[in-house]
């Protein structure tokens, strides 16, 4: 495994930024964010994620727990939301995913996290009977069914950190094995295939629904969810099958050549029936839905099946990105879903993954990008599109670790 020696220049600019976040009063005026995305319980924006940051930080010993501690309170102020809409970046799922990485390291944070667990186990259940019914009734699920940010995606992905080989784990490995099976579609529509826009909702420009490719909201999360699982999960029956399905679609859509390989963000019914996608729609290659996250999600599919082939054609697609000047100046933000540090972090664990030195070669350059794109710009404290995300991304390249249970779970990463 690649290791490194922690980066002073780029853990000063670390702390510089989580001392910025040191308190919910500094990072947003009145101690708590405004908006919708970000109440407390949020993770993508809101005092969840900050926790998160904190946390990682004291785990690995360039943070305090006293921190870490004042953000989970915030995190947890006012009702937790334990609802069937619940998700891994909202409500009793966050927090207990948030709880979990601090109880690793301080087992003060168990009996709370016991109370989250069980909550989530129950909501879990409630979303995996209404999965079930359905597919049942050979019907087309909407993506927040089984994405990562809302949907069984996001849930199998903290079960598998929290408890791998509990009954629970099995039973959502199990549907997103059953996710990937044949439904009676038209020709050359997966069962993944929703009737909504990317959007989420009917939408007079896309009449027959979508295919979603990307981590956040498409297949790719299930993608490297089922990975995760075959390489340290549940022996579940046919994940190395749904995997296969899955690489299948991705291989007959893939775009580029040998040396850049690319994948669209998510296909149209006319692109389906045309069977061409335009070079022009090439997503950036961010995490949500472009090569930031669709190739780690193809490496872990061909670490998980044994397939060589499959993990150097993932490693040059993220590879022709970092080298492409072009493609990097599509990202100027520096957020985890949009940015530099999702690409960024991405990279680090595919080099990180294989010990691939070529990737490795790239982060220093990428890493100076990010850090002169924050110094220049001031994009808000949230974890998701903001400050503690790109701060945890360059932590982890900083330090050159990642201690399980691994921060970037709720990017589908690790």
């Amino acid at each position: 495994m690649i290791t490194a020696a922690p980066t002073p220049t780029t853990l000063a600019s670390v702390d510089y930024l989580a001392d910025a976040l040191a308190e919910p009063g500094t990072a947003w005026p009145g101690g708590r964010p405004d908006g919708g995305r970000s109440w407390p319980q949020s993770l993508a924006g809101g005092a969840s994620g900050i926790a998160l940051l904190h946390i990682e930080r004291a785990r690995t010993g360039h943070g305090d727990w006293d921190t870490a501690h004042v953000w989970l309170k915030a995190a947890v102020q006012g009702e937790v939301s334990a609802a069937a809409n619940a998700n891994l970046y909202f409500g009793a799922p966050t927090l207990a995913y948030v709880m979990h990485r601090a109880s690793s390291a301080s087992s003060r944070y168990l009996p709370v996290l016991d109370r989250l667990d069980a909550a989530t186990l129950a909501l879990t259940r409630t979303r995996l009977a209404a999965a079930h019914l359905r597919i049942s009734r050979a019907e087309h699920p909407l993506m927040e069914e089984f994405d990562l940010i809302r949907g069984l995606s996001g849930l199998c992905a903290y079960h598998l950190s929290r408890h791998p080989h509990h009954e629970i784990t099995a039973d959502v490995v199990t549907y997103l094995v059953r996710l990937t099976e044949p439904l009676p579609s038209p020709a050359g529509l997966p069962p993944w295939w929703t009737d909504a826009a990317p959007s989420g909702v009917l939408h007079p420009d896309y009449p027959g629904g979508h295919g979603n490719v990307g981590l956040a909201h498409g297949i790719g999360s299930t993608l490297g969810v089922l990975s995760l699982a075959l390489l340290g999960g549940p022996a579940v029956p046919g994940i190395a099958d749904a995997i296969a399905r899955i690489c299948a679609w991705t291989d007959h859509w893939r775009q580029g050549d040998q040396r850049a390989p690319w994948w669209p963000g998510h296909l149209s019914a006319e692109q389906v029936t045309a069977h061409q996608v335009h070079s022009a729609l090439r997503p950036r290659p961010s995490w949500c839905y472009g090569v930031g996250g669709t190739a780690r999600a193809q490496q872990l599919a061909g670490l998980a099946l044994g397939d060589p082939a499959r993990v150097a054609m993932a490693e040059t697609a993220i590879l022709a990105a970092l080298r492409d000047p072009l493609q990097l100046d599509a990202l100027p933000e520096t957020g985890l879903c949009h940015g530099m540090a999702g690409l960024l972090h991405a990279a680090w664990r595919m080099a990180t993954e294989t010990d691939n030195p070529e990737i490795a070669a790239e982060l220093p350059s990428l890493t100076d990008r990010l850090i002169t794109a924050l110094d220049q710009s001031d994009p808000g404290p949230e974890l998701l599109e903001g400050t503690a995300g790109a701060a945890l991304a360059l932590h982890t390249v900083g330090t050159g670790r990642a201690p399980a249970p691994h921060w970037d779970t709720f990017l589908a990463l690790a």
